[in-house]
Order: structure tokens, then sequence, then C-alpha cells
């Protein structure tokens, strides 16, 4: 693969230091989805760990700047967005909503918390991208107001081929510090995984929702 940036190596190895990301090839975790892995991300460990959140926070601003310019909004989706996307707003110095999964069912039934102005250039944030699902809902419920979307960054995103597509559809940019591959290569220089392990992990990463563990 291709050389790291100094972004990818710093990310990767901080999610792997906290444990922010965990990789058990030989004793894969359970998604929600039902999906079987052999990889676990949970970057809301990121908020314990003040230089790592600080970091992360400046890299996610600082991307947002070189790629889309000057916007009106940040945008976090529901929950775990939601604390990165406030650390961004605040160091751009920009308003904040965020996109709940589904709209309340009582009071004013909201699905976007916050002032929202139509015609607004919003950039949506994102801990995570796997599938790219719940995040394009974001996307969607945002234009719906008469937001302009400008894109998503997020910390790391599996990079699937369906959230591609999906994202590709939506035609909305996506961005991410730190992906899979990226990720991958860390680990094996760092001793977090073995040569052994790398075709598990290859095959995983091709055929996520057929994948098993071998027993």
């Amino acid at each position: 693969m291709n050389k790291l940036n100094e972004v990818e190596q710093k990310i990767a190895e901080s999610l792997l230091q906290i444990k922010a990301i965990k990789l058990q090839p030989k004793n894969s975790f359970t998604w929600v989805s039902g999906w079987k892995s052999p990889i676990y991300c949970d970057n809301r460990i990121t908020l314990s760990h003040p230089s790592i959140r600080t970091y992360i926070r400046q890299k996610l601003s600082e991307r947002i700047q070189d790629e889309f310019g000057a916007i009106d909004m940040v945008c976090g989706v529901a929950t775990a967005g939601i604390p990165q996307g406030v650390l961004v707003a605040q160091d751009l110095g920009l308003p904040f909503c965020y996109v709940r999964s589904s709209a309340k069912a009582h009071g004013r039934q909201n699905l976007i918390e916050g002032e929202v102005i139509s015609g607004q250039r919003v950039v949506v944030i994102e801990d995570l991208v796997s599938t790219g699902k719940s995040s394009l809902h974001a996307v969607q419920a945002l234009r719906d107001a008469g937001c302009s979307v400008v894109g998503l960054v997020s910390i790391f995103t599996y990079g699937f081929d369906i959230a591609a597509e999906r994202f590709q559809e939506a035609k909305c940019q996506l961005h991410s510090l730190c992906d899979y591959e990226a990720l991958i290569k860390v680990a094996l220089e760092n001793g977090y995984i073995f040569e052994e392990d790398m075709l598990t992990l290859e095959q995983w990463r091709k055929d996520p929702e057929n994948w098993a563990p071998e027993d």
C-alpha cells in the first residue's frame, strides 16, 4: 500500500494504543447487525484521553477547512458523532446541531436538534463510517430541512464498497482521517497483529457481511 501520511499514522497508533479499536482475528466480535468481525471500533473512548481528543478535533477541523472552505454549521450524527461535532464546532466558532437516529415520539417530534436555517452550508461529523446508512440518513434529514450538505468527515472508516457506492449515489463527499488499510498496516508494524493474521483480516474486509471465523 502507499506510504501513510502523518495523520493516518498518528490516528491509527492512538486508536490502537487506547483500545478504541481492537483486533481479534482469532476471537471475533459480533456487531449489532449480526455480522461477525475480527475488529471492533469504539471511538468514544478517545473522549477520555485529552491529548488524543485534541489531536482529532484539530485534524477534523483542518480537513473541513481544506476540503470545504467556509461553512455555516457543523452537524453531528447521534450518538457518537455528537461530542466530536461539538468540539469541532467550538474550534471553528460555528453553530452546531445533531441528527437523531429517529424523530422523537413526543414534544416537537424533532429529528434534527438545534437551529437549522434553510440554505446553510453544513458539514456532518461522524466518529465511524461502516456501511454509510446512518450517516446518509443524517445527510438526507439536513437536505430535507433545506441545508446544503457539502460533505461528511469521520475519524475512521472501514472503507466498505457499499459505503463508497452509497455516498456516490447520494452525491456526498466522504473524508476520513484514517481507514482500515492504514490501521492494519500500523497494527502489523507495532505487533498488535501478525503476518499470519493478514489473510483473515483481508478476507473479512472484502466480504464482511458473509465472513465467518474459522472454527
